[in-house]
């Protein structure tokens, strides 16, 4: 199918679920595989019809010191020390979900300055989508919290081709990217992969090797999701 068709039939499914709170819809898959983009265009499909609350998991990393005391190029670092999922829960997944205040927030950390980030809440309605995207949104500290989970798989090789083109600026050489990649982020995922089976637990799971081109593996059951 097109990617328009793989939208069209995405929005199709979130449109009618409404668990009683805020459906949370996490965007998983590993570096560079698109994750921002689908998360970006399915909330702006579903703007007319739905509230929409986008945020994504960069907004929940812990301090420098911490995300790299394993090491700057730590796969293992990369995994377990990057983000703050209590933080998370408690500023954004708890406040959405089943007796929730609805008052949440999108950013409690700023990776970039290396500082806490106090923004007041906003109040979400009953019938809004969180929209989340980001790497780890299966393992076991946040599974539970999914109302529906989609999850991009993409090859490592697509990933890191990818990656030379998006972080090269970033990083500052290809040379740079590439160990960053093949240290850290990838050996990163692949220990995500081993302990977490994203893929054998999503309710969505896409072959994203061509985001052109998605290709369906698993799709959810309508009395399989909440």
């Amino acid at each position: 199918m097109t990617e328009s068709e793989f939208l069209t039939r995405v929005v199709e499914l979130i449109r009618p679920m409404r668990p009683g709170h805020p459906l949370r819809v996490a965007v998983d898959g590993p570096d560079a595989a698109g994750k921002s983009s689908l998360a970006a265009e399915l909330a702006r499909r579903l703007a007319p019809v739905r509230e929409t609350i986008t945020a994504s998991v960069d907004g929940f990393h812990r301090p420098r010191a911490v995300r790299q005391r394993r090491g700057g190029l730590s796969a293992e670092g990369y995994y377990r020390d990057s983000f703050d999922y209590p933080a998370l829960r408690a500023a954004l997944l708890d406040p959405l979900g089943p007796g929730g205040s609805r008052r949440y927030r999108t950013v409690v950390f700023d990776h970039r300055t290396d500082q806490v980030v106090d923004l007041p809440p906003e109040q979400a309605t009953d019938d809004a989508v969180l929209l989340f995207d980001g790497v780890f949104l299966l393992r076991p500290e946040l599974r539970e919290q999914w109302d529906l989970s989609i999850y991009l798989a993409v090859s490592p090789a697509e990933s890191l081709r990818r990656a030379l083109v998006r972080d090269l600026e970033l990083f500052g050489s290809a040379e740079s990217v590439r160990e960053r990649y093949e240290a850290r982020y990838l050996p990163g995922q692949q220990l995500y992969r081993a302990e977490a089976d994203p893929a054998g637990r999503a309710d969505v799971l896409v072959d994203y090797d061509d985001p052109a081109r998605p290709r369906v593996l698993r799709w959810p059951a309508a009395r399989a999701l909440r």
